[in-house]
């Protein structure tokens, strides 16, 4: 069961006895451990042997195996057991340690007698955090590797995931996520918290008193402010089972019924199964298994979840009927809490991979759980998908600091609104998880639509709120009487906002990441549209020019950028850009110098990217002017002449 970390420790007593052993008794013995699944202690006894042999784990690794002298006997076991140290370390996800011995076997030339060596040395890379190192050796393997397609598939699913877990560390969602201090978290796992009625109980592998060894047991840790306690079973008959394990518990509404996995080692394998104990004069008493319809025998069924109206139970198993691996399944309850029925999620949900950790929201419907099959940052990622008319929604990646690259598990709100929750992570352990508490702070950016000329609200105004990122459009609106809108920020990924109305310039404006904030609420300042209609010319103000020349002045440039955003985010209009003049000096002179300063704004726009069969230039002179350049005393018009010289543009075509 991943993550009920059966973390072996080998006890003071046994130590002295270690030192008898010799290097091929420490090998032995790992490899034993090693084919019982025993990884941390398979690790433990490659390691006596890799320290008996004077190796170290600190080798820079080649892109290219170039190593060609001839191997001895003393060097294949060398890389035999840093081979093996490296899985070991690897499969019980003590990434940190393995990605050196990896790198050994690399370094030393033993590529091609352990192929997949850098296959999980690049993954070993990824679960560090060291993502671009971890892209060139995935790469580097599949270029080389010609072995079983499936780790192939891997290596890429690897690489895509690296590629997903920069963007999410360089775009963070809006959350806080902190290992919580206090008495929850120990020297071994704590996890899967559950809330009720104001309390508290999680699962927790720490030492009691007499252990000596890691137990997982169910703890109650009453209003958060008392230490946890072991809960404790009456009559459970079977308590003399050596190394009985308790833990994910979930209450049914009532707080009278606990639902539980329990397991425990039979031979060198571990049966886990569903139990579920009831609350009688105040006390839990003896635990009773689910029936078949949950829990089915020669298969795991783990992490039971009781929704909030009791009537459904979730949980994760990989019983026959599933998508591969664990899967996460639904059963009915009936009025007696037990299950009347198992219905896999189906393939929406479920993959060839490992789902885990369900949690489900009756109200909007939303199901939380844990996923290595979809992309993700690494390990386990929590996901969240809804269920609409029937059907699953495609499952979403929650994003870091939610995620992290390794392991991340057993989601739980701690007030209705999920403004606070936990999760469970080993994102700071290289065994096991810690609980941790997450405090959502995303915010709504609201905000209102004017005419740029009337100043007015705008109703029917389409509104796409847009991942600049990746093109998608996130939700889409339509403005009201009061022209309002709002949007839920989530992350701190760039967002853009797309206006669009008939007989308006469609706009599109980055949303802002600060302002004016009150409680949870970004406001935005007013955005304008200008209208327009095809052949009506429209003024643009401040282009300004040096006396007699054509040449721009930077602040005539900055005006035009304007003109440049209008056309980008307008692609189907076609446009001309005129200039005129006042009537002073000859029409020739004035056609000329017109057309000058009409072609040197052109020359600017099409510079900013705006292709030159979407705008051409035209100068007019004096030919149109708007206000007489004399008064009609026949002296001059300071203001009529200053109104003619302008600068227009025109949409003279809309596709």
């Amino acid at each position: 069961m991943k993550k009920l970390i059966f973390t072996l420790y080998i006890t003071a007593l046994l130590i002295p006895a270690y030192a008898q052993y010799s290097g091929d008794d420490t090998k032995t013995l790992g490899d034993r451990a090693f084919k019982n699944k025993d990884y941390f202690e398979a690790a433990y006894y490659y390691k006596k042997a890799a320290t008996g042999m004077n190796l170290a784990g600190d080798k820079a690794i080649p892109y290219q195996a170039t190593h060609k002298k001839e191997k001895s006997r003393k060097d294949d076991d060398q890389a035999y057991i840093s081979y093996q140290l490296a899985d070991s370390y690897r499969l019980y996800e003590n990434y940190i340690e393995a990605e050196p011995w990896y790198a050994r076997v690399l370094s030393e030339g033993y590529e091609s007698k352990y192929p997949l060596a850098r296959l999980w040395h690049g993954v070993c890379l990824r679960a560090i955090q060291r993502f671009d190192d971890a892209i060139k050796d995935l790469q580097q393997f599949t270029s080389t590797y010609k072995g079983e397609s499936k780790y192939i598939e891997i290596a890429n699913k690897e690489i895509t995931n690296c590629n997903f877990a920069k963007q999410q560390y360089q775009y963070p969602v809006l959350v806080d996520a902190a290992k919580k201090a206090g008495s929850w978290n120990s020297d071994g796992s704590d996890y899967s918290v559950i809330k009720k009625d104001g309390n508290y109980w999680f699962t927790s592998s720490r030492f009691a008193k007499d252990d000596k060894k890691h137990i997982n047991r169910i703890y109650s840790a009453g209003n958060g402010t008392t230490k946890p306690e072991i809960i404790i079973f009456k009559n459970d008959n079977d308590s003399n089972i050596p190394e009985l394990e308790y833990g994910t518990p979930s209450l049914n509404p009532a707080g009278n019924k606990l639902y539980f996995t329990r397991w425990y080692k039979e031979g060198s394998k571990i049966v886990h199964a569903i139990y579920v104990s009831d609350w009688v004069n105040n006390e839990w008493d003896r635990p009773k298994k689910l029936n078949a319809n949950v829990n089915t025998d020669g298969f795991n069924t783990i992490q039971p979840f009781v929704t909030a109206d009791g009537k459904q139970l979730y949980y994760t198993s990989n019983r026959p009927g599933g998508q591969g691996g664990d899967d996460i399944w639904v059963s009915d309850l009936n009025a007696d809490g037990n299950p009347t029925n198992s219905r896999n999620l189906g393939a929406s949900i479920n993959t060839e991979f490992n789902e885990q950790a369900p949690y489900f929201d009756i109200k909007n419907q939303r199901l939380i759980f844990s996923s290595k099959g979809f992309i993700g940052l690494g390990g386990f990622d929590f996901f969240e998908s809804w269920s609409q008319n029937g059907k699953w929604t495609t499952p979403k990646n929650m994003g870091y600091p939610v995620n992290s690259a390794k392991d991340d598990l057993y989601y739980m709100p701690d007030d209705e609104k999920g403004d606070k929750f936990f999760i469970s992570s080993d994102r700071e352990s290289d065994c096991c998880l810690n609980i941790f508490e997450a405090y959502d702070k995303q915010h709504v950016l609201a905000g209102m639509v004017i005419d740029c000329d009337t100043k007015k609200p705008m109703p029917g105004v389409k509104i796409s709120f847009i991942d600049s990122l990746s093109k998608e459009v996130l939700k889409e609106l339509v403005t009201d009487a009061g022209a309002k809108y709002a949007f839920n920020i989530a992350s701190k990924r760039p967002y853009n906002l797309k206006l669009e109305k008939k007989g308006y310039f469609t706009k599109v404006v980055p949303v802002p990441q600060s302002g004016r904030m009150v409680n949870d609420t970004l406001f935005n300042p007013d955005i304008c549209l200008q209208a327009f209609e095809v052949d009506k010319p429209i003024v643009i103000e401040n282009v300004l020019y040096d006396y007699d020349k054509a040449s721009l002045r930077p602040e005539s440039k900055a005006v035009l950028n304007g003109l440049v955003n209008i056309m980008a985010d307008n692609p189907k209009i076609r446009v001309e850009l005129a200039a005129h003049t006042d009537a002073k000096g000859s029409d020739a002179y004035n056609m000329k110098l017109s057309q000058a300063r009409a072609k040197s704004c052109v020359d600017y726009i099409i510079s900013k990217g705006i292709s030159s069969n979407r705008i051409y230039a035209r100068g007019y002179g004096e030919r149109k002017p708007v206000a007489p350049n004399k008064l009609a005393n026949g002296r001059d018009n300071p203001a009529g002449r200053q109104l003619n010289r302008r600068t227009e543009f025109t949409v003279v075509k809309l596709e």
